[in-house]
């Protein structure tokens, strides 16, 4: 298994489920709109925190109070749990149950 292929399942399986992960992870965020809103990557209430829940850009996040941001939800749950990428899409992976036939490509 390449770290691209765990990457690219996660981040699919992730976004299938995206408010609900979201919720998981940042707690204390809510939808709003076309957003996930939260305070920061600590999951309170607030607005600092936006991931955008549709679009082309559909998972790509910024905490604009810490000036950092990313593409995904693997890079957002990195940076939420303070782990490599790679942690994170393992984790996710855990959490999302996305078997090894899936990681692989195949159903």
């Amino acid at each position: 298994m390449t770290g691209q292929s765990i990457f690219e399942a996660v981040n699919r399986a992730a976004l299938a489920r995206l408010p609900d992960l979201l919720k998981r992870i940042l707690p204390g965020g809510r939808v709003m709109g076309a957003q996930f809103r939260a305070g920061s990557l600590g999951g309170e209430c607030g607005d600092s925190l936006k991931v955008a829940l549709t679009g082309d850009r559909r998972g790509a996040w910024c905490d604009f109070a810490a000036g950092c941001k990313g593409g995904d939800v693997v890079s957002l749950a990195a940076a939420v749990w303070r782990v490599r990428q790679i942690d994170a899409a393992r984790r996710l992976a855990a959490m999302l149950n996305v078997t090894e036939a899936q990681r692989h490509g195949r159903r």
